[in-house]
């Protein structure tokens, strides 16, 4: 992905400026100038915060090629229900996704609730008029390490 020059100028900015507190468990230590290297150059106990600016910790993220060898979109199946409780994928995100919980009815059906668009705050009280989509592409996530 390509970011035109003066968003990188901008991004770049403000990820000097922002401070994080980072797990130290997120943070690569092995890389030199990496987050915890540079802070502490030593492992740190997990759960432990070491303090970064963003750009450290976006520069300690590992980078790696993408491959699309072996994507087949068969390979992720569609609406399981994973944990045996009767309420597929779909349902389980409507559930844990709603402004005001739905009654769960049998087979996990959906009735009431409502439901808020992070993207444009529309109100929606029908959760059959809702789509549940990947936030990612499949194949790109393919792409960028899901196949392992």
């Amino acid at each position: 992905m390509r970011i035109r020059p003066a968003l990188a100028a901008a991004l770049s900015a403000a990820a000097a400026a922002a401070l994080l507190a980072v797990p130290a468990h997120a943070a690569s230590v092995d890389e030199p100038g990496a987050a915890v290297s540079a802070a502490a150059g030593h492992h740190r106990a997990a759960g432990e915060q070491v303090a970064t600016t963003l750009r450290e910790a976006i520069d300690a993220l590992p980078v790696a090629e993408e491959s699309r060898e072996g994507y087949e979109r068969t390979k992720f199946r569609h609406w399981i229900d994973a944990d045996k409780n009767g309420c597929n994928t779909r349902a389980e995100v409507l559930i844990a996704e709603a402004a005001s919980a739905p009654f769960v009815g049998a087979n996990c059906s959906l009735s009431g609730g409502v439901w808020v668009s992070p993207y444009d705050d529309v109100v929606l009280q029908d959760a059959k008029a809702l789509d549940v989509d990947h936030v990612v592409p499949l194949a790109g996530a393919w792409d960028s390490g899901a196949s392992a």
